[in-house]
């Protein structure tokens, strides 16, 4: 799925000429765990116009002092590259990874959804999430909370048929995301 999000002729999304089609991907980007990092590379989003769709960050290597960091984007084939090449010249990055264009990988998502329903409302909204896989994590007399993992598209799924049930709030982790089979982030592309 394709997601477009920029003003016409605004944004460096917006596909021009021979510039390609907008795509969403995800990147994994290995970091010295120092203060200031995580800053430093939203710095570079930022200050060229490019959105994150996603962001998540956590130590991997607590005696390495190295962290993760995987930011979900989308661009054309042309400003992707410019991302990448710009994250791998910050000097805390040791690794970026187009997990996108790697190869197979594996992304999931944890929400937590919360809605108010009584009655009829109430049953439906156990009844989707039990097809979902959502298990409540709280539940009062008028209100679920539900804990949601899955790829962005099923949270997005889940949360888009729980709006007229009563979708009072949502929180969302963000994505994390990891290449499928034997190769380890520091396998050569």
């Amino acid at each position: 799925m394709v997601r477009m999000r920029y003003k016409a002729g605004k944004s460096v999304y917006a596909p021009g000429g021979d510039q390609g089609i907008v795509s969403r991907h995800t990147l994994a980007v290995i970091v010295k765990n120092e203060p200031g990092v995580l800053a430093r590379v939203i710095g570079l989003f930022t200050g060229r116009g490019y959105n994150i769709d996603s962001l998540t960050v956590a130590e991997t290597d607590h005696e390495g002092l190295m962290s993760r960091i995987t930011v979900v984007c989308s661009g054309t084939p042309m400003a992707i590259e410019q991302i990448k090449a710009q994250l791998g010249q910050l000097v805390p990055v040791k690794r970026v990874r187009d997990l996108t264009t790697f190869g197979a990988f594996v992304d999931r998502e944890l929400a937590l959804v919360k809605v108010r329903a009584t009655g009829v409302e109430r049953i439906e909204s156990l009844r989707i999430a039990d097809i979902f896989r959502a298990r409540p994590v709280d539940s009062t007399l008028e209100s679920f909370i539900f804990e949601i993992t899955g790829t962005s598209d099923k949270v997005d799924a889940f949360i888009d048929l729980m709006k007229p049930l009563g979708l009072v709030d949502v929180s969302r982790t963000g994505v994390a995301a990891i290449s499928r089979g034997a190769t380890t982030h520091d396998d050569k592309p």
